[in-house]
């Protein structure tokens, strides 16, 4: 059985382009991992966290003091929210304000 050299180069293109296919879907995540803090739930939870410190706060606090009352939150897990700093902190009022139109400061959400 005799194969013409573009025959035989096809074969081992694909043969190659299945071992390249192959190895990049094993090294894809396929589950979400334990500790991973940006699913929807976790942010939820974690807004939680914010509105609760700045609810139960005796004046509104400032954006470092929410910070540090944040991670001293009974609620607060600093092993699952392990990359949480004040940038996210500033992310995650950002988004609350979008969601929210009449309200644009934490002043806004500790008198309402």
């Amino acid at each position: 059985m005799n194969f013409d050299t573009s025959t035989l180069m096809m074969i081992f293109f694909l043969i190659a382009l299945i071992v390249s296919i192959w190895k990049i879907y094993a090294f894809l995540p396929n589950k979400e991992l334990e500790d991973d803090d940006r699913t929807d739930a976790s942010e939820e939870e974690l807004l939680n966290i914010v509105l609760d410190v700045i609810k139960n706060n005796e004046k509104s606090p400032s954006l470092s003091e929410l910070f540090q009352k944040i991670k001293d939150h009974k609620d607060f897990d600093s092993k699952h929210f392990w990359r949480f700093n004040q940038n996210r902190l500033q992310q995650l009022l950002n988004s609350y304000y979008l969601k929210n139109k009449n309200i644009s400061t934490i002043d806004d959400i500790y008198y309402k």
